[in-house]
């Protein structure tokens, strides 16, 4: 007999496995989080949050949303982009970053209520777990993973109880392995993967110091400092990156891959710290240190039988445009749904082969556009004068020379703003961001034309209702006068219709199919003198149908099917498709 049985036992109380336990318990579903640790995240590893995870939080609740908002350094803080020889020296150039260019700042108020920000992962996973907790989530700390087996009824897993040294024993109808970019889970269940682990070394160093005489007055996320000769990051390049404004920071700094890894004393890291901050009085509270790899690795699938994976298990990669922590709560957000209607019997077991389907190919987009990130900064030492090879001596002349009247200097100047300017692919991603279309069993396109992107798809977001794309976000107004979301009248572990004024009949459809098949179909008809009213016409736009045609939204906002008008028989069309997208 297993010690303990659940419906979905997870390991891992991370990003992906806190997202998970949150959003099942929200639907009801029994399941139990493990860590092998006595408390969560101790450093602040990711940081950067997007809308789309935004999105995540609040159909959790807009308690949860709140609730990060009020921990977050918000998006004007998150500023421009430092490129400096040091914190006290002189600036090299700047770029606006995180949504902060006017052009950028439009793009993302009009692609979605939530707004990005800078949450650290020692508040991120806070919130997630304690949403989890509250809402019926079993946890257990200090309880080690060591391995699982599975049958056609379910899995038993083997974990430590690292307290006691005893092992214990947990039965659960499917298991998840969020536990990171070392997941035994993906290795035991024996996924395969595509790249490298461990191309490159970084060490972390984690310290208080009042720096806001260098940094209040051009607030910024990553300051990036340029200094030939020094002993950081290889060539000369360090990152200072603002944890907290502005008292607590991380350095980051590159090692040889193949050498030992380096010992961090506080006398060595307040020379690092002193040398990129240009302060040789500086006094540093050292908080921790700890180094990691830069991988290159992602796994072309995601689940065997009734075990799955997500998260850093699945996509490893280094930091550059700070989608590591935003793509593992989307996975859970993708996942938690269909597990909750499969336990539920609303759904087929076939339902879950879409995960894999949805989600490998994001796992390869962000893994491969992060690590060609790391590459994008080259032309920003080409332009300085500072490549790989050359002299330090040489490299600080080269780095002087722009500041010459000449016009090779001008020559250089100009090839050191389009350099920076060119991070934009990496600091100012909107697209890489809000632009996943999922193509998988559990949508229906009914062979409508996927629509091209009109600009740069990494750059820009383009919202579209085409079946399988995130549903655009439109203000509506309620009959109280309150601003709501397109998004707010969907997911929350349901399906839902939209449509207009003459498409009532799909809401007749809705509510008989409810009723029928065992799970609530929600509909919402809107137009004017209805609860909610399009007064500035953008949904109509956005929504790219008649309005007596119909949106079937799937609970993780993503758009299941569309008809562009009423069909003959509507409640025969619904029941095609949910039958079709839910396996049933």
């Amino acid at each position: 007999m297993p010690d303990y049985e659940t419906d979905v036992l997870i390991i891992g109380t991370g990003p992906a496995g806190s997202a998970t336990a949150a959003l099942l318990s929200s639907y009801g579903i029994e399941n139990m989080v493990v860590n092998r640790y006595r408390w969560l995240a101790n450093t602040p590893r990711a940081h950067i949050t997007n809308q789309r995870t935004m999105e995540v939080l609040r159909d959790l609740g807009r308690e949860v949303e709140d609730e990060a908002y009020l921990h977050a350094t918000h998006k004007e803080l998150m500023g421009e982009n430092i490129f400096c020889e040091s914190l006290a020296g002189e600036e090299i150039g700047r770029m606006k970053a995180w949504g902060n260019h006017p052009l950028s700042a439009a793009e993302h108020k009009m692609s979605s209520p939530s707004t990005m920000n800078d949450l650290p992962q020692t508040f991120m996973e806070p919130i997630l777990f304690k949403t989890a907790c509250s809402r019926g989530t079993q946890a257990k700390m200090s309880t080690e993973y060591l391995r699982h087996e599975q049958d056609d009824d379910g899995v038993t897993t083997t974990c430590r109880d690292r307290l006691s040294g005893k092992d214990i024993t947990i039965r659960s109808k499917y298991l998840i392995g969020a536990d990171g970019a070392k997941s035994l889970v993906a290795d035991h269940l024996g996924l395969p993967f595509d790249g490298q682990m461990g191309v490159g070394g970084s060490m972390n160093i984690l310290f208080k110091a009042d720096l806001s005489k260098y940094v209040a007055h051009r607030p910024s996320v990553l300051y990036w400092v340029m200094q030939p000769g020094a002993d950081v990051g290889g060539i000369g390049m360090g990152l200072v990156r603002m944890v907290r404004p502005w008292n607590e920071w991380l350095i980051v700094w590159g090692y040889d891959i193949n050498a030992p890894e380096p010992k961090v004393t506080e006398e060595m890291a307040t020379d690092v710290a002193r040398q990129l901050i240009g302060d040789p009085e500086l006094k540093i509270e050292l908080l921790s240190a700890n180094t990691w790899t830069v991988n290159n690795y992602y796994a072309t699938e995601l689940s065997k039988g009734r075990v799955f994976c997500m998260g850093d298990a699945v996509h490893r990669h280094p930091p550059s445009n700070g989608l590591g922590s935003n793509t593992s709560i989307q996975d859970s957000f993708n996942l938690a749904w269909k597990l909750a209607m499969v336990l539920k019997g609303q759904a087929g077991e076939a339902l879950l082969d879409s995960y894999t389907a949805e989600r490998a190919p994001v796992a390869k987009q962000i893994v491969t556009r992060a690590n060609k990130s790391i590459g994008e900064t080259g032309p920003i030492f080409d332009a300085l004068g500072m490549s790989e090879g050359v002299d330090p001596v040489q490299m600080q002349k080269n780095l002087e020379a722009r500041c010459d009247g000449t016009s090779a200097a001008e020559r250089q100047r100009e090839a050191i703003r389009k350099a920076i300017a060119f991070k934009k692919y990496e600091f100012d991603a909107h697209g890489v961001e809000m632009n996943q279309r999922y193509r998988s069993g559990a949508v229906l396109t009914d062979g409508q034309v996927e629509p091209d992107f009109e600009l740069d798809a990494e750059l820009h977001h383009q919202p579209t209702t085409w079946p399988g794309a995130r549903l655009p976000h439109a203000w509506l107004y309620a009959t109280d006068g309150a601003e709501v979301s397109s998004l707010d009248l969907c997911g929350h572990g349901r399906f839902t219709v939209l449509t207009g004024l003459g498409g009532e009949a799909w809401c007749a459809a809705a509510e008989e199919l409810s009723s029928e098949l065992g799970f609530e179909i929600a509909c919402h008809v809107i137009g004017p003198r209805r609860p909610y009213m399009d007064h500035s016409g953008d949904w109509a736009r956005a929504s790219e149908i008649t309005d007596t045609g119909c949106l079937l939204v799937r609970p993780d906002h993503h758009v299941a099917w569309r008809s562009h008008k009423l069909a003959k028989e509507p409640k025969a069309e619904l029941k095609r498709v949910l039958s079709a997208v839910l396996a049933r």
